[in-house]
């Protein structure tokens, strides 16, 4: 949350003053919300990676807003990869060519739909699982080692209060793991599935997730020492718990910002 206050009970707030508060009864600032309709509307007109999108005016009058708020919806797409804007000739569909990008799902993937962050974890724990298992019979003892710094990485960023670090070796740590797995194509899978996964949490949680943090720091050591264990199973098993324990996390931070 960012803390901002809400109208007073006698004033009448503008869509842009309040954010969703008459909706949802919680503050989320409308170039979120903006940002959100996009690209859902992306998705309703079926555009593809490369194709022309309305215009910020034109947006801003689909969407009943103004064009100021589009344009900080817009930064937000762009920087997580959805929108691309060039000067003086428009907006476009980002090329996104990930394996699990927008041109191979056709913009399905929508951040802040609770399903779809559902369905995103589902497929994280397919893969991570498996990695994880593999992890523990086929990892080098530098892969072992990098996968244990990303994992002190993280406590250090959360003990340190920074963000950045933590998001920084969680990163690592699960990346660690999937290169340790020797498996190229599950490498990319969860390259692409976080990738996703920050585009959640960049609009729908501004970057931060609840209460997690500390817990997942114990949650990777028991992934780690199973690894290094060379038993499987507990890899796999570990593996599972993390991601399971993840998911509730990004479902109690999304309802209790989506829907109050």
């Amino acid at each position: 949350m960012d803390g901002t206050a809400k109208p007073a009970a006698t004033e009448v707030p503008t869509p842009e003053q309040d954010g969703d508060t008459q909706r949802t009864g919680a503050y989320r600032p409308r170039y979120e919300l903006v940002a959100e309709q996009v690209l859902q509307l992306i998705a309703d007109l079926r555009l593809q990676p490369g194709d022309r999108m309305p215009t910020e005016n034109e947006l801003a009058a689909r969407l009943g807003t103004s064009r100021t708020v589009v344009r900080e919806a817009v930064k937000i797409l762009s920087a997580i990869g959805r929108v691309r804007a060039q000067k003086g000739r428009g907006l476009y569909v980002a090329d996104d060519e990930g394996m699990l990008g927008s041109s191979r799902w056709g913009g399905f993937f929508l951040p802040t739909d609770l399903d779809h962050v559902y369905m995103l974890f589902e497929f994280r724990r397919v893969q991570e699982t498996t990695a994880s298992r593999l992890a523990a019979t086929r990892a080098t003892p530098a892969e072992l080692r990098a996968i244990e710094a990303a994992a002190e990485t993280c406590r250090e960023g959360h003990v340190t209060g920074r963000a950045a670090l933590f998001d920084q070796g969680d990163d690592a740590f699960h990346l660690g793991i999937a290169a340790a797995s020797h498996n190229p194509f599950l490498v990319a899978a969860v390259r692409e599935a976080r990738r996703l996964q920050h585009q959640s949490s960049t609009i729908g949680l501004h970057g931060t997730v609840g209460g997690h943090a500390e817990e997942a720091i114990e949650e990777h050591t028991a992934i780690y020492q199973a690894i290094r264990d060379g038993d499987p199973d507990a890899a796999a098993q570990a593996a599972a718990v993390h991601l399971d324990k993840t998911l509730e996390d990004y479902r109690r931070e999304i309802q209790r910002r989506v829907f109050g």
